[in-house]
């Protein structure tokens, strides 16, 4: 695939302070199925995700389960990894900040910086959330009402929590020098920051006023060692934020790293919570300004995954810090894989915060892929067999003939692209159910049960079934970087095998694909009715 255009996404990578929950899947699945959808554009992909190591929280994590910060770390690894596994996350890369290649691109960061003249020693004295790994001025904390003033008094304004104070030797990047540069940034690109309110956001913040950046710690020592003063650790977002770069050849040596920077940089995505875009839409366009590299096209927000508090019926971010977090396990044991990847992919708004329940799982399941989608399957696979000797019909003609699904189709296709490429899976989601319902409805209409009994009407049976078929081909198509494997398994029940990776998504979901006479396999059903939810 030489010429093939490069498409570079990533995740944020994940701190490793407790294993990962379902916010975490949610945004990973979210880059699988762009990841997904781009191959099957033609597209050279790398998505790249990982775990982001260092940093006071991983630390104390580690002290509380009496490891060393390194061995914490390790352990934790393999939870990330299988649960990617599990969920079919196609990732091509997974980085982790201990990794060699890390340390060499931040202790090159650090001399590029030194050289750039946007940074500086000094000291600094203020106020830092360790769970959010981020410093707040005096202005910015909350303060409790305790009557003595200690530092219990000071709590973190995004997650409420008590603050430490701080006062240590620092050095700092000259956040405040970009300002201007920042806001010229979304001006020219106004796209740079998905969806468009979050943009508002981060215009608003930078147009407030920017205070340099302190991106150094002495007071512990787990982290990149700032090469030219070695008794400075490097700060956690200063590192962890350099992934990007580092997983395309950034800061390494040799003409293959050379070539794959040049190819990969700059990220096509980058895909993150809306409670980090201060770090990704501000700090991290800066750094890179300051390197003179060229920055991200997009970074995409998505919201938080919310559940009802059973107290209060007030709908709470998901959090493992709140206990209210819900384990994938549990998901996984009441949709399957490709359930859960489907309802988390189509039945949530990306850019905003979505209440999630298993009550509401249960019912997209059962309407969208047991009732819909798996009947419609089941039902055409079933007739095809049973009234062309276990076969898909002699096709013949069939293609070129006017009906109601081959117009459905062709008005699915690019509307399904369009959301795809904007990352709205619920409106590509609706484009393709679109298609399910006509094809249900045309079973009923066209009763081939009926036509089958008179042998005259031979022709017209064939063009229903064919007509259903090839939906179910086409859809099939479009499903597959939501459910990649119930996908492949109905190309593959209708002799298609050859279709399922198919790296033209264009000219695959073309009407006229289906082929004449090749074995039809009903199976087991794709998606079993669900008859009870969990609580």
């Amino acid at each position: 695939m030489a010429h093939a255009k490069p498409f570079y996404i990533t995740t944020p990578i994940y701190y490793v302070n407790a294993a990962p929950h379902l916010g975490t899947a949610y945004c990973t699945i979210l880059c699988d199925v762009q990841a997904r959808y781009r191959r099957a554009m033609g597209y050279d992909v790398k998505f790249l995700t990982g775990m982001d190591e260092h940093g006071q929280k991983v630390a104390e994590a580690a002290q509380a389960h009496g490891l060393s910060p390194q061995a914490w770390c390790d352990s934790q690894a393999p939870l990330f990894k299988n649960l990617w596994e599990q969920l079919e996350i196609s990732m091509d890369d997974f980085i982790r900040t201990t990794e060699p290649r890390q340390y060499k691109a931040v202790q090159h960061l650090w001399n590029k910086m030194k050289d750039s003249g946007f940074l500086y020693k000094g000291s600094y004295d203020g106020w830092y959330c360790v769970p959010e790994e981020t410093y707040f001025t005096e202005n910015q904390v909350r303060k409790s009402d305790e009557e003595h003033h200690t530092q219990h008094q000071h709590l973190c304004p995004d997650c409420g929590r008590p603050l430490q104070r701080v006062q240590e030797e620092s050095y700092f990047f000259k956040l405040s020098a970009f300002q201007d540069k920042l806001l010229a940034l979304y001006d020219e690109h106004p796209d740079f920051v998905q969806p468009a309110f979050r943009m508002n956001e981060v215009r608003s913040f930078v147009a407030g006023g920017l205070q340099d950046l302190s991106v150094s710690r002495t007071s512990f020592d787990w982290g990149v060692p700032v090469p030219f003063d070695e008794k400075h650790v490097t700060y956690v977002w200063f590192d962890a934020l350099l992934n990007y770069m580092t997983a395309v050849g950034y800061g390494q040596d040799g003409t293959d790293a050379a070539c794959e920077f040049a190819l990969r940089w700059p990220a096509d995505y980058h895909v993150v919570g809306k409670d980090i875009i201060r770090f990704h839409c501000v700090i991290w366009p800066a750094m890179l300004m300051a390197l003179g590299e060229a920055l991200p096209k997009h970074v995409f927000a998505h919201g938080f995954l919310t559940v009802r508090n059973p107290e209060t019926g007030a709908a709470e971010k998901m959090s493992k810090s709140r206990g209210n977090a819900i384990a994938p396990a549990d998901v996984i044991d009441l949709l399957g894989i490709e359930g859960y990847r489907y309802y988390f992919m189509t039945d949530v708004i990306h850019g905003e915060d979505s209440a999630i329940s298993f009550e509401r799982m249960e019912q997209v399941y059962n309407a969208d892929l047991a009732n819909s989608w798996g009947n419609l399957v089941s039902r055409s696979l079933t007739m095809s067999a049973k009234y062309f000797d276990g076969k898909t019909p002699e096709l013949g003609e069939w293609a070129s003939h006017e009906n109601v699904l081959r117009d459905c189709a062709s008005a699915a296709v690019p509307r399904y692209r369009e959301s795809m490429e904007r990352m709205d899976y619920v409106g590509a989601k609706n484009a393709v159910m679109e298609l399910i319902h006509a094809a249900n409805l045309y079973i009923e209409q066209s009763a081939p049960w009926n036509v089958a009994k008179d042998e005259a009407r031979r022709g017209e049976l064939v063009d229903i079934i064919a007509n259903l078929l090839e939906s179910i081909r086409i859809s099939a198509h479009l499903l597959m970087p939501f459910m990649p494997q119930t996908s492949a398994e109905t190309l593959r029940r209708m002799g298609l095998e050859e279709q399922v990776a198919s790296t033209d998504l264009v000219e695959v979901c073309a009407w006229g694909g289906l082929v004449s006479q090749r074995e039809v396999i009903k199976g087991e059903a794709l998606f079993p009715r669900l008859s009870s939810h969990k609580e």
